[in-house]
């Protein structure tokens, strides 16, 4: 038990004291109203509110250092504040000699153990810094064998953390990846896959999104008092059942402040780019618009040439269908700029349409500000960037610098602004205290072209690309993490690992709990990263496209028997511990559409379980590389 805290006096004037009458001189009061004894011990307790405030108090005032003034009025607005006096400096010294020092000094000393365990727990918490790609290829990178593109920055955060070389995502599309590298759960179970050919959110206003009952990592990492921002693309919805209840919103998903894109780059984000959205639907309508008007003018024609019997009337009803059939599908796709376009601040919209020139560097600027602000607390930053997404906004200074034109242009620049990031990190004096994560949010967009060549990314040695399930340039992503002095440099792991498992392991670093009252497909990353777990936690790691389950890694366990052959016309692959189970199809010529963008049913010319692939690539093991 500590000893008595030290009494502390006041002058304070009488309780019912009239207004505008001075305080008695010569006495002193405790903090209830009442007179106080010389000597008495302990602390008074709160000052109650008097039932006149009085404005004047009288006596010989302290500075608190032993100077005394002449006895003056002090004017009080409201409650009176205490002040230290004294009457006689004997009473004074004798006051000060019976003070207990020693329990001052054990309070103090309390108090600063106390600030030092706050900031200890503080220091135990990481801030961290998530950093994702759109539509990146595996094989864009330095640190993943490409020697003709310049990712330097990149390359020196794989060289001084840990690079993951069978990272994949859980969809090869963009809203169903996100939503589970968000959640740590498989997007069918969130509701946040379709199996058809609309597997993302196409319009900024539509009232589908990531429902409020998913748990986000932002939100936990919140809850545990972290300041939690998102930069950049969001792609997880935005409204319910107005344009303006925000259900969606990043805010309602345990951010506390949200700069970006809720949508996505398209095509029609630029001004004369040719349609992206729903464009062989927009295309149909068009054609059928121009029938229509063409086969109105010919009955004109007619009619003015006596051809033709028919009413005016007839005619220019038969018009006024024709535009009122326009002016219906031209107010949703004609305006898809203005619609689906635009920078958000949390909840405003700051720019409609957004000017792609100058979006990477007011996001940047957003990114450098945030961790600035936030430099004195744990934060979560993630930081979602639009680069390497059609249509390939990149600023005129690496215009025509990399060899592979205009998407070799803005890998580079994405690169420079993640350099820039990290430079904001280690300006502020966070580098040693910050978890660092890179990846993409799945494979490169092998069918991005125009008539300049081709606009989506390299996936190195690996088939297929966004979109195609199953198909591991699809799905294998770069993955890349550093926290210096706590993950070890130049550190490479080929074990299988999701994006699903950065949910349970920044809630681990960040001192929350996994939720227990739902699935989490994802694993915490921390014992495979520090190097005290040598597998990954996945004994089998499911790819699922839409309701389709494509494709399957798994984890030979000692207990487990070693295979090899088919598994109902499913490949089976194997090197070393590692497999794959790949539901691959045939490919014919005359059905290749069924194998392109968006397209995840498993089958081929009716065959529910199509036949072994031809490609006899698919004989070879799993490569871990």
């Amino acid at each position: 038990m500590f000893p008595a805290a030290p009494s502390l006096w006041v002058r304070l004037p009488p309780v019912g004291s009239p207004r505008g009458r001075k305080a008695r001189s010569g006495r002193l009061y405790s903090g209830k109203g009442r007179e106080a004894r010389p000597g008495r011990q302990g602390l008074s307790p709160l000052i109650q509110p008097f039932r006149e405030r009085p404005t004047e108090v009288a006596g010989l005032v302290t500075d608190g250092v032993g100077r005394r003034y002449p006895d003056k009025t002090l004017a009080r607005s409201s409650f009176p504040r205490p002040v230290l006096v004294c009457e006689q400096s004997e009473q004074r010294d004798q006051r000060l000699d019976a003070i207990p020092w020693d329990s001052l000094w054990v309070l103090l000393l309390c108090l600063l153990l106390r600030t030092s365990e706050l900031q200890a727990a503080n220091a135990l918490k990481p801030n961290i810094l998530l950093i994702m790609a759109d539509d990146l290829g595996i094989g864009d990178l330095g640190c993943y064998g490409n020697d003709t593109l310049r990712t330097p920055n990149i390359d020196r955060l794989a060289e001084e953390g840990v690079k993951l070389t069978q990272h994949l995502a859980a969809a090869p599309v963009c809203t169903p990846s996100r939503s589970s590298f968000l959640t740590g759960r498989h997007s069918f179970r969130s509701g946040m896959e379709a199996d058809d050919g609309y597997r993302v959110l196409q319009w900024n206003g539509g009232s589908g999104g990531l429902p409020a009952n998913e748990t986000t990592f932002a939100r936990i990492l919140q809850q545990q008092g972290y300041a939690t921002g998102l930069i950049g693309k969001w792609h997880q919805g935005v409204n319910c059942e107005s344009r303006t209840d925000h259900c969606h919103h990043p805010l309602n998903h345990g951010f506390d402040y949200f700069y970006g894109m809720p949508f996505t780059l398209v095509n029609d984000c630029r001004p004369g780019g040719s349609p992206e959205l729903d464009a062989v639907t927009r295309a149909r309508l068009r054609l059928y618009t121009q029938m229509a008007a063409l086969g109105v003018l010919t009955v004109a024609v007619g009619k003015t040439c006596g051809l033709i019997s028919v009413s005016w009337k007839v005619v220019l009803g038969a018009a006024g269908l024709v535009f009122l059939f326009f002016v219906t599908w031209y107010a949703s796709f004609g305006f898809v700029r203005r619609w689906n376009c635009i920078l958000m601040r949390n909840h405003d919209v700051t720019e409609q349409p957004m000017v792609l020139e100058t979006t990477a560097g007011r996001m940047l600027h957003e990114a450098v500000s945030y961790i600035e602000r936030n430099k004195h607390r744990p934060f979560l930053l993630f930081v979602s960037l639009l680069h390497v997404h059609i249509p390939l906004a990149t600023t005129k200074h690496f215009l025509g610098k990399s060899q592979h034109g205009l998407y070799g242009d803005n890998v580079e620049e994405m690169d420079w602004l993640v350099g820039e990031i990290l430079k904001a990190v280690e300006v502020n004096g966070l580098k040693n205290t910050t978890f660092t994560y890179f990846t993409s949010d799945h494979g490169g967009h092998l069918e991005a072209r125009d008539e300049h060549g081709q606009l989506g990314g390299w996936n190195g040695i690996f088939r297929g690309g966004k979109g195609m399930g199953g198909w591991e340039g699809g799905i294998r992503v770069p993955g890349i993490f550093r926290w210096p002095g706590v993950l070890p440099a130049g550190r490479v792991i080929h074990e299988p690992t999701s994006l699903m498992d950065v949910f349970p392991t920044v809630v681990q670093l960040g001192g929350g709990d996994v939720p227990q009252d739902r699935v989490i497909d994802g694993r915490s990353l921390v014992p495979l990263l520090r190097g005290t777990a040598e597998h990954s936690a996945h004994e089998f790691l499911f790819h699922y496209c839409g309701k389709y389950l494509h494709a399957a890694r798994w984890h030979e366990k000692d207990t487990f028997p070693r295979k090899e052959g088919n598994l109902r016309q499913g490949h089976l692959e194997e090197e070393g511990k590692h497999g794959m189970l790949h539901l691959a199809p045939n490919i014919y010529p005359q059905i290749v559409f069924a194998f392109t963008l968006f397209i995840c049913d498993n089958s081929s010319l009716g065959k529910r379980f199509p036949d072994r692939p031809p490609d006899r690539r698919t004989a070879k093991p799993l490569n871990v590389n």
